[in-house]
């Protein structure tokens, strides 16, 4: 199995339907060309535990359980509209997907419970995980698509720089820039 790119997709680009539907055409369409494997953010669904966690002061432990269980609710509305695509859950889940000619989606609590390979904090969030996931899968790319108009030095979590390995080269792209996404997965600049 080889996978040459990581895609994650932020849970903000749901704030504009448009723009996410066109990041995940374009995604499908570059997915039949280039091995590629989608990671989804936590979105709504991880705001909702940040809001529990404000209120309640859950254990690091229980948020960060939560928070990447919403990152698979995600995994399930982004595969329900992504063309082509299949939900999977770890390493050969993927491979199937890619022989078979989707485009995996990755649901990644199992993954994450069997090698919990990252610290229980907020200070790691999607990002994070989808950098550990690329170096795991020896992607030459990490694509991390952020909402639309996004820029600045912090669109990171504090721990992205020390999951992502040296071999992985990130991008990050607005999802209002098309053109750029699309370069980014090809790897052209």
């Amino acid at each position: 199995m080889e996978i040459r790119v990581v895609v994650k997709l932020g849970g903000g680009l749901l704030a504009r339907i448009g723009d996410f539907d066109a990041v995940l055409a374009e995604v499908g369409a570059v997915g039949r060309e280039v091995p590629l494997l989608v990671v989804p953010g936590g979105g709504p669904f991880a705001d909702a535990v940040r809001e529990v966690d404000r209120r309640l002061l859950l254990s690091q432990d229980a948020s960060h359980w939560m928070a990447v269980l919403a990152m698979d609710q995600y995994a399930q509305l982004v595969a329900s509209r992504l063309p082509n695509s299949r939900l999977v859950f770890g390493l050969r889940d993927i491979a199937e997907a890619i022989e078979a000619g989707h485009v995996p989606v990755l649901a990644p609590s199992e993954w994450m419970r069997e090698e919990d390979p990252l610290p229980h904090s907020w200070d790691v969030t999607s990002d994070s995980i989808s950098a550990w996931v690329a170096g795991r899968l020896g992607a030459e790319r990490l694509v991390l698509v952020k909402p639309p108009g996004a820029s600045g030095p912090t669109l990171v979590d504090p721990c992205f720089e020390t999951y992502l390995p040296s071999n992985v080269h990130p991008f990050i792209v607005a999802a209002d820039r098309i053109d750029e996404l699309r370069r980014a997965i090809h790897g052209a600049s």
